[in-house]
């Protein structure tokens, strides 16, 4: 790992001298207010980051006019505040010696049509997938007109006391539209010259912004055969950026429209594009590589550097799971790192739904630090699934006596078995930093017994936390007693055997969707049926629309949607599809994984011996691992 110790020493980028190697990519954070005013949250957010964090902390994108926008709550650039407001992140960043970069784009044809309130603008006509509004052609003088914002809000960004401009000329935006022939097909200047608005762009800025120095960010691949850019479209941008002067190539994967799993490197992918999209470009050019996407575990950087492909590292989603990150791995303290599983469901998922970034391992993220109690309690926590061991940990941190008791061998519930789903492998790594961070804490943890009232005796406990999960929904369906069934959990678990070749999955949910998949690629010959659809539903997007490819490419793999099984008979299974009735062949396997039910509350002998009771997680809610932590997390601020 010598080439990781490097990556710790100081390293001149455009002319400043970085105390490191490490980049805080773009993340679309939504913590902003929509009228441009700076929070709080992102204040606190960007503190947590930069404090013993990466060298530079690049921004959360910032359009250049309001038509560019993709999310209400991003940063603004355009108004008479901006300057003001921007300072105070600069600000906050510079306060811990670090970096501080403005990340300037418009997303053109990705521009969100409800944000800007109007059709998106783009080169020529394009419907961008992710919210199926068609663009409108810009004419010459609106394109004029983002070149001049360019200029106005580099100049800004100098104003506001930012060290670094790093512009978005990949990933599907606007500036990679321009260069992307099967794009841009405008028969006037940008279109006769499709480098044009790009060279544009940067003389704007370098005008705008004289002494700072610029990244440009690139998608190393944008992975869609039919609108990426092609590699002879992308290589004039990086001898353009040769040729003026750029400090760094920022490299990503992925176009925002048409390749959604990849611009968020999506743990399920495999790593091999990324590195053949590296190798290429390290042929390309000697400019330093910034290379972002999952890159949060130190084998994965040292395969990447050892080559020769990267000089910085960016480092998004594993900051935000562990901010504390960097000083960990520096004292080779790997075991202690909360280590992202790239699984998008706590960050990305709630940012598609409105809601501001979170993150499953790390409710903290962006809040302030939790302050010591002045009512130290002695706590008994009930099940040692994510809820309770984060209301284990968090209570800890608060200054009271916790005891966990768990009546299995083994911590984690359901997220214990969450990582064995296809594609999911990366979230044990945070599995294993939850356990660890109880160990550090000195968490007294009981396995093998479930909470009871002599339990709560010996502990002497004041408060009961009830955590104790959830457990199968099994609906009572004539003729089900006869067969061979398990649930999904049993499933899971390894407690029962899979019979073949013939499968059946009640309910397609989320769960159902894995099973499905997994057993799949065993060549079982499975059906999957759910009452309702969608199929998959509860999933994060990506997560759900990458499944659904793969189960694609299963032909034993049959999905029902709207589907009821009524009845199990000897010779056949009786059900109905969108009110058809058909009966199927009989199953050698069903497999249960129709929802999850609360587990009962705490009896009477129990809530006596205590003076308080509270039931979190999926004991109260049944939710999913964000709600999860969070609930262990907010029991520990009400205490």
């Amino acid at each position: 790992m010598e080439m990781m110790n490097d990556l710790f020493k100081p390293f001149s980028l455009g002319g400043v001298k970085l105390p490191n190697r490490f980049v805080f990519p773009p993340v679309k954070l939504g913590y902003g207010d929509p009228d441009g005013t700076v929070t709080d949250r992102q204040l606190l957010f960007y503190s947590q980051i930069a404090r013993g964090g990466p060298g530079v902390v690049i921004l959360e994108p910032v359009s250049v006019t309001p038509e560019g926008k993709e999310h209400p709550r991003q940063p603004c650039i355009h108004l008479p505040k901006s300057v003001s407001q921007l300072r105070k992140i600069a600000d906050v960043i510079h306060k811990e010696n670090r970096f501080a970069c403005l990340h300037l784009n418009h997303a053109g044809a990705a521009a969100n049509p409800q944000v800007i309130g109007s059709k998106p603008k783009a080169p020529s006509v394009l419907t961008c997938p992710t919210h199926g509004q068609e663009s409108e052609p810009l004419k010459e003088e609106e394109v004029r007109a983002i070149v001049s914002a360019y200029e106005s809000a580099s100049q800004k960004a100098a104003e506001a006391g930012f060290d670094f401009i790093e512009i978005q000329a990949g990933h599907g935006y606007l500036i990679s539209q321009f260069l992307n022939g099967k794009i841009n097909r405008r028969k006037d200047p940008y279109g006769l010259d499709r480098l044009l608005f790009a060279k544009e762009v940067l003389s704007a800025v370098r005008q705008g912004a004289p002494g700072l120095p610029i990244v440009v960010r690139i998608s190393g691949n944008e992975m869609s055969l039919e609108f990426g850019i092609r590699a002879e479209d992308l290589f004039p941008m990086i001898r353009l950026a040769e040729n003026r002067g750029i400090a760094a190539i920022h490299v990503g994967m992925g176009h925002a429209c048409f390749s959604p799993p990849w611009y968020f490197h999506h743990g399920s992918l495999p790593l091999a594009p990324q590195a053949d999209a590296l190798i290429w470009l390290r042929g390309q050019t000697s400019l330093p590589l910034i290379v972002a996407g999952r890159m949060g575990r130190k084998e994965r950087i040292d395969e990447i550097t050892v080559k020769g492909l990267a000089d910085l590292i960016a480092l998004g989603r594993p900051l935000i799971a562990d901010p504390h990150l960097l000083e960990k791995w520096r004292k080779d303290e790997d075991e202690k790192v909360m280590s992202c599983g790239y699984c998008l469901q706590g960050c990305l998922h709630r940012l598609k739904s409105g809601e501001p970034l979170g993150c499953n391992l790390n409710p903290e993220v962006g809040l302030p630090p939790l302050e010591p109690t002045e009512h130290p309690l002695r706590v008994l926590v009930a099940g040692g699934g994510p809820a309770g061991m984060s209301a284990a940990l968090y209570m800890t941190r608060r200054g009271h006596k916790v005891t966990l008791a768990e009546k299995t061998d083994h911590l984690g519930g359901q997220f214990a078995l969450a990582w064995q789903a296809p594609g999911k492998g990366p979230m044990q790594d945070g599995l294993r930093g939850l356990k660890q961070a109880l160990k550090e804490k000195g968490v007294d943890v009981v396995l093998n017994r479930a909470a009871d009232a002599d339990l709560i005796r010996e502990t002497q406990s004041d408060l009961l936390v009830w955590a104790t999960g959830a457990v199968q929904n099994e609906p009572e369906i004539p003729g089900i007693k006869d067969q061979y069934a398990m649930t999904a959990l049993e499933l899971f678990r390894g407690q029962k055997e899979v019979h073949g070749p013939r499968v059946l999955v009640i309910g397609a949910g989320r769960t159902g969707l894995e099973i499905a998949e997994k057993l799949g690629k065993k060549g079982y010959e499975v059906v999957a049926t759910k009452r309702t659809d969608p199929i998959g539903s509860m999933m994060e997007t990506i997560t759900r629309t990458l499944a659904l490819k793969r189960i694609e490419q299963m032909p034993k793999v049959t999905l029902m949607p709207h589907t009821t099984i009524h009845a199990f008979y000897s010779g056949r299974v009786d059900m109905e599809q969108d009110g058809v009735a058909m009966s199927l062949e009989p199953f050698q396997t069903v497999i249960l994984a129709s929802g999850m039910i609360s587990t009962p509350g705490p009896d009477e002998e129990i809530r006596k011996g205590v003076s308080e009771t509270t039931i979190i997680g999926d004991a109260s809610d049944v939710r999913d691992i964000f709600s999860a932590t969070q609930a262990g997390y907010r029991l520990a601020l009400q205490y």
